[in-house]
């Protein structure tokens, strides 16, 4: 008798929480697991110094604390200009890792197709297995990472039940522009399916890209699922608080899911986080203000030691090439992975293989990321330099 399911055994654990595992035992600078080394805003520590002694404490309502789900639905509702329902159409979940696979099962059935742009975040393959739904992969094609319309039309016309977004892009920066999304909400709308969109980098865009949230767009709400967390734009990744917002009998369907996944999200975090979605509008402009900082320190010290790299339109992600080190003798027949293993241990600095974010195969790319305080980065770019030496 085989004792672990094909549908375990269809996918391997997480390469980017494997990379940091590795960094932690070697003590190199973790650029592979994207959170933050610096502290979430003072007004949200503050609030949760409150909740410590205050409470609650037990569990909240499995579906969200209604405090908070008023605040996200008040939140929601300015980007989406229209009024949404706290009661019906939002889910608080233990990260948009629970949203996204709560997304998924609420909308698929055993063999339905779902379409992913690759690259992608990790999860969303895991997650269509999980799912028991096939994915069907539209590549974003380099340097800028578009896509092909006709494509994705293809997908829908072969019974495709949704397609996931992830904007700003996950490993690539990619920020969908508007006539983009709007191209891709007409086949939605056509075919009667979903878009389920991954949007926790929504405030990391650049100029002159901007965000657009497709359920803003005529006639998407009822056909998008929109997923988001708090972990990027309030750095409290170890919080896991993320949510789900969307039609009433998609977010009734979730509910169930969710339930019986994880019961419901901490409590005396969901207290707390309410104090950052009251936030002033300023907050925001400081963020962004501070990751174009980092971007450009980040983006400049590469070119600076000679790393080649593309050019993320939003994020806090740079995919480097590696070709150049791969063809060197010391490195023949090296996969990207085991040559994101010698960085970590020979020089100092932690980076996720690219292979693990391609349905194609690519093998020449890392990711870094950068939301690192200034001393971690100039720390990690001195010790690329080594890295950096080997092709010079």
């Amino acid at each position: 008798m085989r004792r672990v399911s094909d549908r375990a055994e269809a996918f391997t654990d997480s390469v980017i929480r494997r990379m940091t595992r590795i960094s932690d035992e070697y003590g190199a600078i973790n650029l592979s697991q994207g959170f933050p080394d610096f502290d979430p805003p003072r007004e949200i520590l503050d609030a949760l110094e409150k909740v410590v002694y205050a409470g609650p404490h037990q569990y909240s309502i499995t579906f969200g604390a209604k405090n908070l789900r008023d605040a996200l639905a008040r939140k929601h509702e300015k980007t989406v200009g229209r009024q949404v329902d706290p009661e019906t159409e939002v889910l608080v979940t233990c990260g948009s890792t629970e949203a996204m696979i709560c997304a998924m099962m609420s909308i698929c059935n055993p063999g339905d197709k779902v379409m992913v742009f690759s690259p992608f975040y990790e999860n969303y393959g895991a997650d269509a297995i999980l799912a028991g739904a096939e994915p069907i992969y539209i590549p974003l094609v380099p340097p800028d990472y578009g896509f092909d319309i006709r494509l994705v039309e293809q997908g829908f016309r072969e019974g495709a039940k949704a397609i996931i977004i992830c904007n700003p892009s996950n490993p690539c920066g990619k920020v969908f522009l508007q006539e983009e999304l709007e191209a891709i909400g007409a086949l939605a709308v056509a075919y009667d399916a979903f878009v389920v969109t991954d949007e926790v980098y929504e405030y990391l865009v650049y100029p002159p890209y901007t965000h657009t949230c497709m359920a803003s767009l005529p006639g998407m709400y009822e056909h998008t699922i929109t997923c988001n967390s708090l972990s990027k734009t309030y750095s409290i990744t170890g919080w896991r608080l993320g949510y789900l917002i969307g039609p009433a009998e998609i977010v009734e369907a979730a509910k169930k899911i969710h339930d019986f996944l994880t019961v419901g999200a901490a409590a005396p975090l969901q207290e707390a986080a309410v104090t950052a979605l009251q936030l002033p509008d300023s907050y925001y402009e400081e963020l962004r203000a501070l990751y174009t900082r980092k971007r450009e320190y980040m983006l400049t010290g590469l070119d600076r030691i000679g790393l080649k790299h593309n050019i993320p339109q939003g994020t806090y992600f740079v995919l480097v090439d590696i070709r150049e080190f791969l063809e060197l003798p010391q490195f023949a027949g090296y996969t990207d992975l085991e040559f994101c293993e010698w960085m970590i241990r020979e020089i100092g600095v932690a980076a996720v293989p690219g292979s693990s974010f391609f349905h194609e195969e690519v093998n020449h790319l890392i990711r870094l990321h950068f939301a690192r305080s200034e001393d971690t980065l100039r720390e990690a770019l001195k010790r690329l330099e080594k890295l950096a030496a080997l092709i010079r």
